[in-house]
Parts: C-alpha cells; structure tokens; sequence
C-alpha cells in the first residue's frame, strides 16, 4: 500500500513505475527505474523513497547520510508529507554544493564542507570520533566505491541482466543502451569525437599491454624497419613489463630519466627520436610521486615527428583535466577504481581519424569491441565506470580545492614539528591527492608498522611485496637510503579533516618515537651539534 501512495503523492502517471519484486518478512524490495518531474526540477526515486521508509541496511553514520541500499523496509516512523518538500530539499543541497565549489580560503571550505557527501570536517561528534579507529589514506592503489555508483549498477546485477550483444531481443537493446551510456560519458569528459574510440578492457593493466604490444606489433608487421619506442624509467611496472617483452622479439626500446622533480625534459624526448620510431608512451600522473608530465607538449612533439602517443591515465582521468584533441593523445588507458568505481574495468581510448589507428589484438573470440578486445561486455562494471566518470566531470572542481586543502594542510603540519624530512617530486605541476614523504632516519616499513591503523604504502602496490627503495624515486635521483625512508599518503573524495589531523599528529608521534631510538639520528644531532654549520637539505 505504501507504494501505491508514494505513486499518488507523486502523480506518477504510470501505475508501473514501482515494481515490487518480492515480499519477505516485512521487507520490500523496489526496482528504482522511474524519474519524476515537477516544477522543472528532477527528483530521483531513489532520493523519495529513502525520505519515506527507514532503511533496513546498516549505515555508516559518520560517513554519509544521503547513501543506502535500495531495500528498504516497511516502517510508519518516516512519512512522506509532499514531494515539493523534497524539491526545496533538492534546491537547497544543490545552492550549498554551488557554494562550496566557488569558496576561496581555507576557512571558507570548511565552513561550506557539509554540502559534500564526505565534508572536510564533517565528524564533529566526540563519539564518532572515537568509533574511527581505522581510516584509508592509500588512494593511488584504490578507491573505495562511490555509493552513487553502486546504485547505479544495483539494477544490472539484477533484473537488466541481458547480454549487451544480444539485438534481437529488449534485453539486449536494454544493455546495450547501458554500455553506449557509459561510453558517451567518456568521450564526453576527454573531449573526444567518437564513440567508438572507446574500447572497454579488464583495467589499466590490460589496456597498456594492448596499447603497447597491439600497436608495436602491428606496425612492425607493416614495417620491419619500425621498431623503436620511447618511454620513462618512472613508467608504471605494466609499461615496462610490456617493453621488456617487446625487447625480447627485437624491438629497441629507449628509457628517458627524469630530472631531479620527475618531470620528464623535451629536449630529452626530441634527442631521442629516430626514423623508425613506432611509439612513445609516458604516464600521465605518476602513481607514485604524483608528478604530472607535460603531456600537451609531449603530444604536439610526436604528431610533428608522426610518431603515435600514448598516456597512461589511470591516475589522472577524472582528476586533472583531460582534452585528447588539444593534448594530440593518440592511445589513452583509463581505469575504474582510482575514480571510486568498480575494480575489474577500464578502457582504451583509440584516435579513429588523423590518423587511424589499427593494433593487433590480445583476446580473439567473438570479435567484440570493433575486434580489438573480444568476450562478453560486463555490464553492470561498464555502467560503474560510466557513472563514476559522470561523478567526476560534474566534482572534479571541489574535489581537487578539498585535496589542495589537504595537502598543504599536511606539508606545513609536518614542516613545524620534523626536521629531516624531504617532498619527494615537483610540488607544483602534480596531482595534490598524492604526497610522497621521505623521513630521514627513519625506515619506512617501520613506519607503516607504528601506523597500522592508517592504511598507507611505501610505494606502488604492484610492487609493495618486495622490500626494494622505490624504483621511481631512485630514478629521479634519490638514493637508496632515503628512499627506504619514504611512505606515500593517497587523499580522497571521501576523506575528512578529522583523519588529516590524526594521521599528522600519528605521524609526528611515530617518527620522534622511531628517531630516539635510531643510533644514526642520535649521531647526526650530535655532529650538528658539534659543528658551526647548520646541515640543509633541498626540497625536491
């Protein structure tokens, strides 16, 4: 009865608009399929409902309030008076989220961070604060998924089940619809022309191996003349994986070195092109340091020379604008869950015109994804992924003011109270998600160790199983010993102020614990003591 009366309240024209799958034990399970307009605003079922029934799932109360499953329960405790409450709900939220996007100082964008699903400071209780005893600040290996994204997929883990290539029946139109959705998404935020320059893989991983080993081989095929590619020492482990294999069937492969900041010099770039030079391919923001390489000009330099460029985005889609026509992008690997969405997707993009571009394939089968990547489209991920790129492009803004926010926050809460500590990477073209931090004297496993309840890394996670210094930071010229020292903090959409200030004060605490009792920091301070002059050290 309480769906007929949500239907009536909302003069829904359709009786149809609310399906009741089942019936157990009080519970009602609703298929969320119906938008409803009044008054020129767009009010999502999802939104009414939860404003009229209680939620039956546990809710993480201090992490957001606007997000929970779609079952619900019968309960007469929450009632629906109008729906033109709701739109004065839906206006409000909406003038605070304007608000806090165009806020300027610090000060302002705490005051205005309640508008976010997770504020800056939005844990202000006393016992929520004591409830958060474990908190996620490894943000470059994964995120966590966005609870808007997860309902968006809900429906095709469950009653959209057709297979998207299925287009001889509505199931099938119903998931290919889905899949071409979340394909515009894409396009939309890279700025690119086609559709069909979007090709949907497994992840990163997959993509950068297609990319690399599809284009190289193709091309050589072609041309046994063209077999040389270009690339960075500070890659991720996939590109380099994949170049080493292509240097085992006798391709020449050059490794660039970044200067002392990362950032990957032009001159370098242009020294090293070679009349049978297939590819260069260098990451867009470094996993590691956060570094962002000057892709715009990286492009322009390979187009002059007709040489393809491919980028690595997986740490940067989402997160820093992204224009592949401007930037002469040619390839571009894209990832899901760095953009809180669901592990187990990415995509390829692939230029079709100027030039056309053609790659060998890795997966045969049915010839999906224009051939390139055959095997049944996971709709339900490709859906995630598309919504989390919609998320993106609509709060890249606020998100970045929130991660700026945060890190310096950090960078000068560190810079007071340690000596001895180095910013590893440039500390003005780069990604603020991402802090590289090396504390001299200090190992840095030992520190992760102490930190337990933060969950942080000293690296990439890829190689995190090994107790080797960070190839990345070796390379841009940091030696073995400090970079042994070093730890990276990940930033997110979904953290808050409170977790800043613990993980600083944790932090502080940990180090000056590590240092009294390391025999080489005791040493240090009695050489400084000893001497007239004072020991500096450069900041990367």
């Amino acid at each position: 009865m309480k769906i007929i009366r949500i239907a009536r309240i909302l003069n829904a024209q359709s009786s149809n608009c609310l399906v009741c799958n089942f019936q157990k034990r009080s519970k009602t399970i609703v298929r969320l399929n119906y938008t409803f307009q009044k008054n020129s605003n767009y009010i999502n079922l999802h939104n009414i409902i939860s404003n009229f029934y209680k939620p039956s799932c546990d809710v993480n109360p201090i992490k957001s309030k606007r997000y929970f499953s779609s079952t619900i329960e019968n309960d007469n405790t929450n009632k629906l008076n109008h729906s033109d409450n709701l739109v004065k709900e839906h206006n409000e939220q909406i003038q605070q989220e304007n608000e806090f996007t165009n806020c300027d100082n610090n000060a302002e964008l705490l005051k205005k961070s309640n508008a976010n699903p997770i504020g800056v400071d939005d844990v202000k209780n006393e016992k929520q604060k004591k409830k958060i005893s474990r908190f996620y600040l490894d943000s470059q290996a994964t995120t966590m998924i966005d609870p808007r994204v997860f309902d968006k997929m809900i429906p095709y883990m469950t009653y959209v089940y057709g297979n998207s290539h299925s287009r001889n029946h509505f199931f099938g139109w119903e998931s290919e619809n889905a899949v071409e959705e979340a394909r515009e998404n894409i396009i939309r935020l890279i700025n690119g022309k086609n559709n069909k320059e979007i090709i949907f893989t497994s992840g990163a991983t997959e993509s950068n191996n297609l990319a690399i080993i599809g284009i190289c081989t193709y091309y050589n095929n072609i041309n046994k003349n063209k077999n040389h590619i270009i690339t960075s020492q500070i890659e991720h482990k996939c590109i380099l994986q994949s170049c080493r294999y292509l240097q085992t069937k006798g391709f020449e492969v050059t490794y660039l070195k970044p200067n002392q900041k990362g950032i990957i010099e032009l001159e370098d770039i242009k020294k090293n092109i070679k009349p049978n030079t297939i590819l260069a391919s260098f990451i867009f923001v470094n996993n590691e340091i956060g570094v962002i390489q000057d892709i715009k000009n990286i492009g322009k330099m390979c187009k002059e020379n007709q040489i393809l460029f491919h980028t690595d985005a997986s740490q940067a889609i989402g997160k820093v604008p992204i224009d592949v026509q401007e930037m002469n992008i040619d390839l571009m690997s894209i990832s899901a869950h760095k953009i809180y969405g669901p592990k187990g997707i990415g995509a390829l993009f692939i230029k079709r015109k100027k030039p056309n571009i053609r790659l060998n394939a890795m997966m045969h089968g049915g010839g999906q994804e224009r051939g390139m990547r055959s095997g049944t489209l996971p709709t339900h991920l490709i859906v995630g992924l598309g919504e989390a790129i919609q998320l993106c492009s609509r709060e890249m803004e606020r998100d970045n003011k929130k991660l700026i926010f945060f890190f310096n926050y950090v960078k000068q809460y560190l810079s007071k109270n340690l000596d001895y500590i180095i910013f590893n990477g440039c500390q003005i073209n780069r990604y603020h998600g991402n802090l590289n931090i090396s504390f001299l004297f200090v190992e840095g496993e030992s520190l992760l160790m102490s930190l337990n309840d933060i969950a942080l890394s000293s690296g990439s996670a890829c190689t995190s199983n090994t107790l080797e210094p960070s190839y990345v930071l070796r390379s841009i010229g940091v030696s073995e010993d400090i970079a042994h020292t070093s730890i990276r903090i990940g930033f997110n959409r979904f953290t808050t102020f409170f977790e800043v200030q613990k993980l600083c004060v944790d932090l502080v605490n940990s180090v000056k614990r590590l240092r009294s009792i390391s025999p080489l920091y005791e040493m240090e301070l009695e050489k400084n003591n000893s001497s007239s002059d004072t020991l500096q050290f450069v900041w990367t």
